[in-house]
């Protein structure tokens, strides 16, 4: 928006959200004038507080279980639900009324996300909304109380951008827009947490970052919070006298962060609880795990403390004989987080999976290995080649290297407040780099864990601007979609699978691609088409056609079913078109196929693209 006075950076966590600003008017070059907003909010019955951040947690009280007037915010007298701190601490002591991770369940492809799921587990007679709803409704708060500190300034009037995990699936973009759009948001930007964090860390510098990183360096962003664990390998490379950043590679989509260490220091203490006669259910579970998550911010925080009291309702009871109490010390928190979730491991290692049981209770998907550390080792060893075509650009790596060797390291997320965890990853870097006679890497500092993702998407819309400095990347992976072979049959052999490449590694947001060859279209009958992508095969180019490839070069998305209409051919007819693409913003990659003899005719499919997806939504028409 041109006539917009501030661009506003949204961190929409699993754990806590925040909003940042920047002043578009009075900022120049590398001065920024920014800050944060103190968001009010609900801490008590009738209490209302303003504090840097919003607990990413919803409460429904029962209609009797609150007085009139006790939910009442400073622009909203009547709600039936409350948003952050009152909803983290009421939700303690009644987990059953209680939403929370609403963003991992966003991204939860094996869910319908638009369904009144949550809370999850929850009795029929209880109110459920869906995970869009919850997460609607906690970018609204996020508005109002925009709207209600700048009047002068009105929140859809301003350059926005949402913060989202590099890995988040198209769907999950998706998603998250239709959520912004019923929050009353305008035109929204996304933008991947950790470049988000790297953003931060550059417009905090006051332009010293030049000095901190050179020509050659692989910034290497290792961002775990409450419920997804991100890596991204930004590079820096020098363009006629100027530094320049390039993203280079993300990680997969894994769900393990907060989350998971709460849930494992549950287990702990309901293992104590059981050993002393008491039974266990799921809703004193969840309680148990929300007692554990304060234990453990403490803990990895504080080195001196030693144990905390963990007290939880017996179900049903409202007597103090009635609630169940153990502890939680020191060294238990920081053995399950340390050794489960950090442990020293080889940079040859890989995480373990298991043979999944063929039946599963409905919930989040969460990474069968728990091990951060060895899901990052996978990710260096995969991209070893990543930054070979930036060699031309003064990039550099040594002959013979087993993975790719990141020299400097920003850390983000809630997670890396310990810095028992933090020491422990570079410990763990430094001694693969090591073995691979690398230097030790550079711990880039001033990072603040819990604000950078909104201070730099604040900073992004700045730099969409065409100021500051920019983040290169485009998509991080290749996609393809397979097309008949129009080879013989073989007796005794399947038909051969080509794939077509529809989108080059790192296409940028809004190019649109256009194949040269003419390709068939079958009409009017069902047909269906695959998806693959890859994120190693940085050579294919538009229209290149794969006939075989190495077992993990290529990730199947997924299929679409569908039947494409006649529009004034025969039903079957095979349809001489072109292919273009066009990779959007929200990360969906739009495949037109436009007819070869009417020119004002196409067939537009959307599809979402993201490895390891096996469910589509389907939006598909004729433009």
């Amino acid at each position: 928006m041109s006539d917009a006075r501030f661009s506003i950076g949204i961190d929409l966590g699993t754990t806590n959200s925040a909003l940042a600003w920047a002043d578009l008017l009075r900022s120049d070059g590398e001065n920024i004038v920014s800050g944060m907003l103190d968001i009010p909010q609900l801490t008590g019955s009738g209490v209302v507080e303003s504090l840097p951040l919003l607990p990413s947690f919803l409460y429904i009280p029962h209609p009797d279980e609150l007085a009139v007037g006790e939910l009442a915010l400073p622009w909203k007298s009547d709600q039936n639900c409350v948003v952050g701190e009152f909803a983290r601490l009421r939700g303690a002591t009644t987990p059953i009324r209680l939403i929370s991770s609403a963003k991992s369940w966003l991204c939860h492809a094996g869910v319908d996300r638009r369904a009144s799921t949550l809370p999850n587990e929850t009795p029929e007679e209880l109110t459920s909304i869906s995970p869009v709803d919850a997460t609607t409704r906690y970018l609204a708060h996020l508005r109002m109380a925009w709207d209600h500190a700048h009047p002068e300034a009105p929140f859809s009037q301003q350059v926005v951008t949402v913060t989202i995990p590099a890995s988040f699936d198209p769907s999950a973009r998706s998603l998250t827009l239709e959520a912004a759009r019923a929050a009353g948001f305008g035109p929204v930007n996304l933008l991947e947490e950790p470049q988000a964090a790297l953003y931060s860390w550059i417009s905090g510098s006051d332009g010293a970052w030049r000095t901190k990183v050179k020509p050659g360096d692989v910034i290497l962003v290792v961002d775990v919070g409450g419920g997804t664990c991100d890596f991204s390998l930004i590079a820096v490379i020098e363009q006629e006298g100027n530094l320049e950043l390039h993203r280079v590679a993300v990680g997969d989509h894994i769900l393990l962060g907060g989350d998971n260490m709460d849930l494992a220091l549950a287990y702990v203490v309901a293992r104590k609880l059981t050993a002393g006669g008491a039974d266990i259910d799921p809703w004193q579970l969840r309680a148990l795990t929300l007692a554990c998550r304060s234990a453990k911010e403490r803990f990895l925080s504080d080195a001196n403390a030693e144990t905390m009291p963990i007290v939880i309702h017996s179900r049903g009871s409202k007597l103090i004989g009635g609630t169940l109490r153990s502890e939680l010390s020191a060294e238990e928190v920081r053995r399950v987080v340390l050794e489960g979730f950090f442990p020293k491991v080889r940079a040859s290692d890989r995480p373990v999976s298991s043979l999944r049981s063929g039946l599963a209770q409905i919930g989040l998907p969460y990474a069968q290995d728990t091990a951060v550390t060895r899901h990052l080792a996978e990710l260096l060893g995969r991209q070893v080649g990543a930054t070979a075509e930036l060699s031309a650009c003064g990039h550099t790596q040594q002959a013979g290297v087993t993975f790719l060797h990141p020299t400097a390291l920003l850390f983000n997320g809630g997670v890396f407040k310990s810095e028992v965890l933090a020491d422990r990853t570079v410990a763990t870097l430094d001694s693969w780099l090591a073995a691979d006679k690398g230097a030790p890497i550079r711990v880039l500092d001033g990072a603040d864990l819990d604000l950078a993702a909104a201070r730099g998407a604040a900073y992004y819309g700045f730099v969409r601007r065409g100021q500051g400095v920019r983040i290169h990347g485009g998509t991080a992976f290749a996609y393809y979609v397979e097309v008949e072979s129009a080879m013989p049959a073989i007796p005794g052999e399947a038909p051969h699978l080509l794939v077509l490449c529809v989108a080059p590694f790192g296409m940028e947001e809004c190019c649109i691609a256009v194949q040269k060859d003419e390709f068939g279209l079958r009409v009017g009958q069902p047909v269906h088409l695959r998806f693959f992508s890859s994120s190693v095969r940085r050579q294919d180019e538009i229209g290149s056609t794969l006939y075989f490839w190495q077992p993990d070069e290529l990730q199947e998305l997924g299929r679409i079913d569908l039947t494409l209409p006649v529009e004034g051919f025969e039903i079957g007819e095979v349809v001489g078109v072109r292919l273009c693409s066009c990779a959007t913003e929200s990360g969906t990659l739009t495949l037109t196929a436009r007819s070869v003899k009417r020119s004002d005719l196409s067939w537009k499919i959307e599809f979402d693209v993201h490895h390891g997806r096996r469910r589509f939504d389907r939006p598909m028409h004729k433009v």
